[in-house]
């Protein structure tokens, strides 16, 4: 008798079967991962900076806005890597 979880897993596999990469989309997709960890961190560094220095200055506002385009930056990169890592998984 199969459980719910291999059931499911059954049901999900007849509609969307998973996809077998070679190891040069794994490496590549690696690779892509690796940048995106790497320019995230940058972002981060430099908005904790700015953010930093305008709470220091007392500006409040500044730094919540601040906030706010760091969450549109990290959504962005965010996006841009899926969309690369969805290229590699299509051959592209």
């Amino acid at each position: 008798m199969k459980s719910a979880y291999e059931l499911a897993m059954e049901r999900l596999n007849k509609t969307a079967p998973t996809q077998k990469l070679s190891t040069a989309q794994k490496a590549a997709i690696a690779e892509i991962e690796s940048i995106h960890r790497s320019k995230l961190a940058e972002q981060e560094i430099r908005f904790q900076e700015q953010i930093a220095a305008a709470e220091a200055s007392g500006d409040m506002e500044k730094a919540r806005e601040l906030g706010q385009l760091f969450a549109r930056e990290k959504q962005k990169l965010s996006e841009q890597a899926e969309s690369k890592k969805e290229a590699v998984r299509d051959g592209k």
